[in-house]
């Protein structure tokens, strides 16, 4: 693929054109890889838009195209993180046991060492950072959405709860502040969030 075969983008930060174009996904996929592939063998500070396009296939001016700057492509690129996040956290149905992690938050846990150079790039300790601020945004209205629909008491400051929880957890783990597996750390942020939802909240 080369940056003449794009043609227009699609709408969002990413670029401006049709939304949904398929050859505009198609580019953006490209780039995601391809930085993927590069922190995969440096840090994201020293990733360079020259060699990026080169591995992706695709003009520099393309890349501009849809992204602002390499940070930008990086929380795209990453945005996937946070979707799995939030799917793992909630991939359990009836009552969950404590003891029993839904198998999507272990493997979750295990599928971010590839990358964890890049994820501590844009997750800082605590949960900030751009990553951070999505992730968090995420599950809190994930959390609250699927209290409020239960009945269940307090999804707002339950939905923060969690949110905050998992988030600075994560960010934590992926930087050193906590030595555990990826199979433990699963096990005790699972039961965290558990005692979270249960909690009385008044």
């Amino acid at each position: 693929m080369t940056g003449g075969t794009d043609g227009a983008t699609d709408g969002g930060s990413p670029g401006a054109g049709t939304p949904g174009d398929p050859r505009a996904a198609r580019t953006r996929a490209a780039l995601r890889q391809a930085l993927l592939d590069e922190c995969a063998e440096r840090p994201l500070e020293q990733v360079g838009v020259a060699a990026l396009v080169r591995r992706a296939g695709v003009g520099r001016a393309t890349f501009y195209l849809h992204y602002a700057d390499l940070r930008a492509l990086a929380v795209d690129a990453c945005a996937a993180v946070v979707r799995e996040a939030v799917d793992a956290l909630h991939a359990w149905r009836g009552l969950p046991d404590p003891a029993s992690p839904p198998p999507a938050l272990t493997a979750f846990f295990t599928g971010l060492t590839p990358h964890a150079a890049l994820y501590r790039t844009l997750l800082r300790p605590g949960g900030g950072g751009p990553l951070g601020e999505s992730l968090h945004r995420e599950l809190r209205e994930r959390s609250v959405t699927e209290r409020a629909l239960a009945g269940a008491p307090e999804p707002e400051l339950i939905g923060s709860a969690v949110a905050a929880a998992f988030t600075g957890v994560l960010a934590d783990w992926l930087h050193g502040l906590i030595d555990a597996t990826p199979e433990k750390i699963a096990a005790r942020v699972w039961r965290l969030l558990v005692v979270l939802h249960r909690a009385p909240a008044r």
